[in-house]
Protein backbone atom coordinates (compact mmCIF):
# COMPACT_ATOMS: atom_id res chain seq x y z
CA UNK A 1 0.00 0.00 0.00
CA UNK A 2 3.01 2.60 0.39
CA UNK A 3 4.15 2.21 -3.31
CA UNK A 4 0.25 3.37 -3.73
CA UNK A 5 0.32 5.70 -1.81
CA UNK A 6 3.65 7.16 -3.36
CA UNK A 7 2.38 6.51 -7.04
CA UNK A 8 -0.83 8.68 -5.89
CA UNK A 9 1.37 11.29 -4.34
CA UNK A 10 3.59 11.27 -7.44
CA UNK A 11 0.60 11.14 -9.70
CA UNK A 12 -1.48 14.37 -8.09
CA UNK A 13 2.05 16.55 -8.37
CA UNK A 14 2.57 15.71 -12.21
CA UNK A 15 -1.46 16.38 -12.67
CA UNK A 16 -0.40 20.32 -11.18
CA UNK A 17 2.60 20.26 -13.68
CA UNK A 18 1.27 22.71 -16.59
CA UNK A 19 4.18 21.34 -18.64
CA UNK A 20 3.89 17.44 -18.57
CA UNK A 21 -0.59 18.04 -18.96
CA UNK A 22 1.39 19.71 -22.35
CA UNK A 23 3.38 16.64 -23.04
CA UNK A 24 -0.36 14.46 -22.37
CA UNK A 25 -2.00 16.62 -24.75
CA UNK A 26 0.93 16.28 -27.11
CA UNK A 27 0.58 11.97 -26.55
CA UNK A 28 -3.51 12.34 -27.15
CA UNK A 29 -2.78 14.20 -30.78
CA UNK A 30 -0.07 12.48 -31.77
CA UNK A 31 -1.85 9.06 -30.90
CA UNK A 32 -4.94 9.91 -32.78
CA UNK A 33 -2.97 11.49 -35.77
CA UNK A 34 -1.71 7.66 -35.56
CA UNK A 35 -4.79 5.70 -35.94
CA UNK A 36 -7.11 7.72 -38.30
CA UNK A 37 -5.60 7.64 -41.70
CA UNK A 38 -5.00 3.76 -41.00
CA UNK A 39 -8.88 3.49 -39.69
CA UNK A 40 -9.84 5.36 -42.10
CA UNK A 41 -8.60 2.94 -45.15
CA UNK A 42 -9.96 0.06 -43.74
CA UNK A 43 -13.31 1.61 -43.60
CA UNK A 44 -13.16 2.57 -47.48
CA UNK A 45 -12.24 -0.93 -47.57
CA UNK A 46 -8.30 -0.47 -49.50
CA UNK A 47 -5.45 -1.90 -48.56
CA UNK A 48 -3.17 0.38 -46.31
CA UNK A 49 -0.04 -1.12 -47.40
CA UNK A 50 1.83 -2.32 -50.67
CA UNK A 51 3.80 -5.09 -48.75
CA UNK A 52 4.38 -8.32 -51.38
CA UNK A 53 2.47 -11.39 -50.04
CA UNK A 54 5.74 -12.99 -49.71
CA UNK A 55 6.59 -10.66 -46.77
CA UNK A 56 6.09 -12.13 -43.03
CA UNK A 57 3.84 -9.17 -42.15
CA UNK A 58 2.25 -9.52 -45.93
CA UNK A 59 0.91 -12.90 -45.54
CA UNK A 60 -1.03 -11.49 -41.90
CA UNK A 61 -2.46 -8.29 -43.91
CA UNK A 62 -3.36 -9.96 -47.42
CA UNK A 63 -5.82 -12.92 -45.64
CA UNK A 64 -6.80 -9.61 -42.57
CA UNK A 65 -7.84 -7.76 -46.06
CA UNK A 66 -10.20 -10.69 -46.71
CA UNK A 67 -11.78 -11.06 -43.33
CA UNK A 68 -15.27 -9.52 -44.71
CA UNK A 69 -16.42 -6.47 -42.04
CA UNK A 70 -14.02 -7.55 -39.60
CA UNK A 71 -11.49 -5.68 -41.74
CA UNK A 72 -13.74 -2.11 -41.40
CA UNK A 73 -14.18 -2.58 -38.03
CA UNK A 74 -11.04 -2.55 -36.83
CA UNK A 75 -11.21 0.66 -38.56
CA UNK A 76 -13.80 1.91 -37.25
CA UNK A 77 -12.73 0.77 -33.90
CA UNK A 78 -9.18 2.88 -34.53
CA UNK A 79 -10.92 5.94 -35.68
CA UNK A 80 -12.88 6.08 -32.38
CA UNK A 81 -10.21 5.88 -30.43
CA UNK A 82 -8.47 8.28 -31.90
CA UNK A 83 -11.93 10.77 -31.57
CA UNK A 84 -12.28 10.06 -28.31
CA UNK A 85 -9.01 10.64 -27.23
CA UNK A 86 -9.34 14.43 -29.09
CA UNK A 87 -12.16 15.38 -26.58
CA UNK A 88 -10.92 15.78 -23.10
CA UNK A 89 -14.06 14.34 -21.27
CA UNK A 90 -13.35 11.18 -22.87
CA UNK A 91 -10.48 10.66 -23.76
CA UNK A 92 -9.87 8.38 -21.02
CA UNK A 93 -12.35 6.11 -22.81
CA UNK A 94 -10.78 6.58 -25.95
CA UNK A 95 -7.23 4.77 -24.30
CA UNK A 96 -9.19 2.25 -23.03
CA UNK A 97 -9.92 1.30 -26.66
CA UNK A 98 -6.36 2.53 -28.39
CA UNK A 99 -4.37 0.28 -25.79
CA UNK A 100 -5.48 -3.34 -27.06
CA UNK A 101 -5.42 -2.51 -30.85
CA UNK A 102 -1.73 -1.24 -30.38
CA UNK A 103 -0.87 -3.84 -27.75
CA UNK A 104 -1.82 -6.04 -30.60
CA UNK A 105 -0.14 -4.41 -33.27
CA UNK A 106 3.14 -3.91 -31.27
CA UNK A 107 2.97 -7.66 -30.63
CA UNK A 108 2.29 -8.30 -33.90
CA UNK A 109 5.24 -6.09 -35.49
CA UNK A 110 8.06 -7.41 -33.15
CA UNK A 111 6.81 -11.12 -34.10
CA UNK A 112 7.46 -10.75 -37.83
CA UNK A 113 10.13 -7.88 -37.24
CA UNK A 114 8.19 -5.58 -39.52
CA UNK A 115 10.07 -2.43 -39.78
CA UNK A 116 6.74 -0.29 -40.90
CA UNK A 117 5.95 -0.25 -36.98
CA UNK A 118 8.48 -1.96 -35.04
CA UNK A 119 9.71 1.44 -33.35
CA UNK A 120 6.35 2.94 -33.43
CA UNK A 121 4.45 0.67 -32.10
CA UNK A 122 6.30 0.02 -28.57
CA UNK A 123 5.99 4.12 -28.59
CA UNK A 124 2.76 4.41 -28.89
CA UNK A 125 2.04 1.62 -26.90
CA UNK A 126 4.15 3.30 -24.12
CA UNK A 127 2.36 6.70 -24.38
CA UNK A 128 -1.13 5.32 -23.93
CA UNK A 129 0.17 3.63 -20.97
CA UNK A 130 1.72 7.02 -19.61
CA UNK A 131 -2.33 8.66 -20.53
CA UNK A 132 -4.10 5.80 -18.56
CA UNK A 133 -1.75 6.85 -15.71
CA UNK A 134 -2.18 10.49 -16.15
CA UNK A 135 -5.86 9.81 -15.77
CA UNK A 136 -5.45 6.71 -12.61
CA UNK A 137 -7.67 9.18 -10.64
CA UNK A 138 -10.32 8.07 -12.41
CA UNK A 139 -9.55 4.25 -13.44
CA UNK A 140 -8.61 3.43 -9.78
CA UNK A 141 -11.99 3.28 -8.64
CA UNK A 142 -12.40 -0.01 -10.69
CA UNK A 143 -8.97 -1.86 -9.81
CA UNK A 144 -9.44 -3.93 -6.59
CA UNK A 145 -7.90 -1.43 -4.63
CA UNK A 146 -9.02 -0.03 -1.15
CA UNK A 147 -10.73 3.21 -1.91
CA UNK A 148 -11.63 6.15 0.47
CA UNK A 149 -15.74 6.87 -0.03
CA UNK A 150 -14.90 10.11 1.09
CA UNK A 151 -12.22 10.86 -1.12
CA UNK A 152 -12.03 13.91 -3.51
CA UNK A 153 -11.55 12.48 -7.55
CA UNK A 154 -8.59 14.69 -7.92
CA UNK A 155 -8.22 17.72 -5.00
CA UNK A 156 -7.97 20.97 -6.36
CA UNK A 157 -4.22 22.25 -6.08
CA UNK A 158 -2.43 25.24 -7.41
CA UNK A 159 -0.68 24.95 -10.60
CA UNK A 160 3.02 24.22 -11.09
CA UNK A 161 5.06 26.27 -13.93
CA UNK A 162 8.74 24.76 -13.14
CA UNK A 163 9.76 22.86 -16.40
CA UNK A 164 10.48 19.04 -14.84
CA UNK A 165 13.60 18.24 -16.62
CA UNK A 166 13.98 14.50 -14.64
CA UNK A 167 10.72 13.06 -15.84
CA UNK A 168 11.56 14.72 -19.40
CA UNK A 169 15.01 13.66 -19.50
CA UNK A 170 13.85 10.23 -18.14
CA UNK A 171 11.52 10.28 -21.51
CA UNK A 172 14.19 10.99 -23.64
CA UNK A 173 16.35 8.51 -21.84
CA UNK A 174 14.06 5.75 -22.44
CA UNK A 175 13.58 6.40 -25.97
CA UNK A 176 16.76 6.45 -26.64
CA UNK A 177 17.69 3.53 -24.80
CA UNK A 178 14.57 1.72 -26.73
CA UNK A 179 15.40 2.76 -30.23
CA UNK A 180 19.15 1.13 -29.19
CA UNK A 181 17.85 -1.72 -27.58
CA UNK A 182 15.32 -2.62 -31.19
CA UNK A 183 17.75 -1.42 -33.26
CA UNK A 184 20.48 -4.18 -32.08
CA UNK A 185 18.17 -6.82 -30.86
CA UNK A 186 17.80 -8.51 -34.22
CA UNK A 187 21.10 -10.24 -36.42
CA UNK A 188 18.95 -10.15 -39.64
CA UNK A 189 15.58 -8.60 -40.55
CA UNK A 190 13.57 -9.82 -43.09
CA UNK A 191 12.88 -6.05 -44.55
CA UNK A 192 10.59 -4.70 -46.94
CA UNK A 193 11.80 -5.44 -50.01
CA UNK A 194 14.59 -8.44 -51.42
CA UNK A 195 17.18 -5.60 -52.30
CA UNK A 196 16.70 -4.12 -49.10
CA UNK A 197 17.36 -7.67 -47.31
CA UNK A 198 20.62 -7.85 -49.27
CA UNK A 199 21.91 -5.06 -48.47
CA UNK A 200 22.74 -5.95 -44.67
CA UNK A 201 24.44 -9.07 -46.10
CA UNK A 202 27.45 -7.02 -46.87
CA UNK A 203 28.13 -7.07 -43.51
CA UNK A 204 26.79 -9.99 -42.58
CA UNK A 205 29.26 -12.85 -40.77
CA UNK A 206 27.76 -15.21 -43.27
CA UNK A 207 26.78 -13.83 -46.48
CA UNK A 208 25.62 -16.56 -48.12
CA UNK A 209 23.02 -17.44 -45.26
CA UNK A 210 22.20 -14.17 -45.53
CA UNK A 211 21.22 -13.78 -49.27
CA UNK A 212 19.41 -17.38 -48.57
CA UNK A 213 17.53 -15.80 -45.85
CA UNK A 214 16.31 -13.14 -48.15
CA UNK A 215 15.49 -14.94 -51.01
CA UNK A 216 13.45 -17.62 -48.63
CA UNK A 217 11.46 -14.50 -47.28
CA UNK A 218 10.95 -12.70 -50.91
CA UNK A 219 10.93 -15.04 -53.51
CA UNK A 220 9.89 -18.36 -51.96
CA UNK A 221 7.13 -16.61 -49.26
CA UNK A 222 8.16 -19.00 -46.18
CA UNK A 223 7.80 -17.96 -43.02
CA UNK A 224 10.34 -16.24 -40.97
CA UNK A 225 10.80 -18.96 -38.69
CA UNK A 226 12.02 -21.58 -41.51
CA UNK A 227 13.55 -18.90 -43.32
CA UNK A 228 15.65 -17.99 -39.87
CA UNK A 229 16.63 -21.83 -39.64
CA UNK A 230 17.95 -21.17 -42.88
CA UNK A 231 19.85 -18.44 -42.17
CA UNK A 232 21.22 -20.39 -38.96
CA UNK A 233 22.13 -23.46 -40.87
CA UNK A 234 19.56 -25.18 -39.12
Amino acid sequence: MKIIAKFEQFHLQARQNIWIRYFAIFCRIALAAGFLPSGFVKINGERFTSLPNDHPMGHYLEALFYTGYYYPFIGVMQMLAAILLLIPRTATLGALIYLPIILNIMVLSLAVRFEGSLLTSPLMFTAVIFLLCWDYHKLKYILPLKQNSSEKLLPQQSKIKKFPFAFFGGAFLYVITFVFFITHVYTIMPRNTLSDCEKQCSDADNRENCITFCECIHEEGNSLQECLKVYEGE
